[in-house]
């Protein structure tokens, strides 16, 4: 009798599932007009678009921005159509100062329905692998893609619980397997099991959480771009040039910046599912946005035991 169980539960679920669709459907979207939301990393990538996208569709917007007086800051609030609605500030996510800043900014100009949303969007990546990269490299990352995220979630969360507001994560399917960018997964993992605890100790304020899932964007955000062989190998400790060689390096750097060249270039696809996680009745708790063959990937990585998922890679990385 036991042992069917997790199959009945499954069952169960893919009858709830259709039911469940209805009722989002069924329900009345938000409405945006006089309810703020705070974006970071809006110089470029999917900050950028959402930040355009949450203006048109008439919330208040307030745009981090790591460098506002850069072309990206300024294209944004030329495509906004200058003051009004859209408001560009300096937002340094690994520095406390800035996000004190920012909420002193948002706090003196709050629309009369409040704040109703944070997107941790700011993010960095690079390639490499475990030792290639030093000590400082790892502690940068943990500092913008985790504790970023944490610094700017944890100012926010009382204005969230008043408001009883929204919490947007971007993650990635990377969280679930890594392909050469093991530091990057990392942090995304991380980013993960923070969101899950967030996100059932936040139901009780009526706060919901959301975590968005981008397959490969590279050519879409520009997060990271393509990587010479030369530009790793004179990186390299002594110690590492010792084990690895050129030939290696410069295989993996080809290796890297193919899959790069794949990406979508529509991150459009990932700002709807942004847009659907801070305005339907009932958002989802992750958003996957991804092909088919990534969204494979994840499975296996899910469901088969570990020496399955890496042989899989192995092989990927072997070709």
């Amino acid at each position: 009798m036991w042992a069917a169980a997790p199959l009945l539960l499954l069952l169960l679920l893919l009858l709830l599932l259709p039911l469940a669709r209805l009722c989002r459907r069924g329900a009345a979207r938000l409405e945006p007009a006089g309810r703020a939301v705070l974006i970071t990393g809006c110089d470029s990538g999917f900050g950028h678009l959402l930040a355009l996208r949450l203006h048109r569709l008439g919330f208040t917007v307030f745009a981090g921005c790591l460098c506002p007086g850069g072309d990206g800051a300024r294209r944004l609030q030329r495509e906004a159509g200058g003051a009004g609605r859209l408001r560009v500030l300096r937002l340094d996510v690994t520095r406390a100062r800035d996000v004190r800043a920012a909420k002193e900014l948002v706090l003196s100009h709050l629309p009369e329905r409040g704040f109703w949303g944070l997107v941790n969007n700011a993010g960095i990546s690079t390639f490499g692998e475990t030792g290639w990269l030093p000590m400082e490299t790892y502690e940068k990352f943990a500092d913008v893609n985790l504790l970023g995220s944490i610094r700017t979630t944890l100012a926010f969360l009382p204005l969230l619980r008043k408001y009883k507001g929204r919490i947007v994560f971007m993650s990635s399917i990377i969280a679930y397997f890594t392909l050469g960018n093991g530091i990057y997964s990392m942090t995304k993992a991380a980013i993960e099991k923070f969101c899950d605890a967030l996100r059932l100790e936040m139901k009780k304020f009526g706060v919901q959480v959301c975590i968005i899932q981008p397959g490969n964007y590279a050519p879409s955000t520009k997060i990271q771009p393509p990587l010479s062989a030369e530009e790793i190998w004179s990186e390299l400790s002594e110690e590492e040039k010792a084990v690895y060689n050129k030939e290696y390096v410069q295989e993996r750097a080809n290796f890297f910046n193919s899959i790069l060249s794949e990406g979508s270039t529509n991150g459009n696809e990932v700002v709807d599912a942004m847009v659907d996680a801070l305005t339907s009745p009932a958002p989802k708790a992750r958003y996957m946005v991804a092909k088919l063959k990534e969204k494979a990937l994840v499975f296996v990585c899910a469901l088969f035991p570990t020496v399955v998922m890496d042989s899989v890679l192995s092989y990927a990385l072997s070709k």
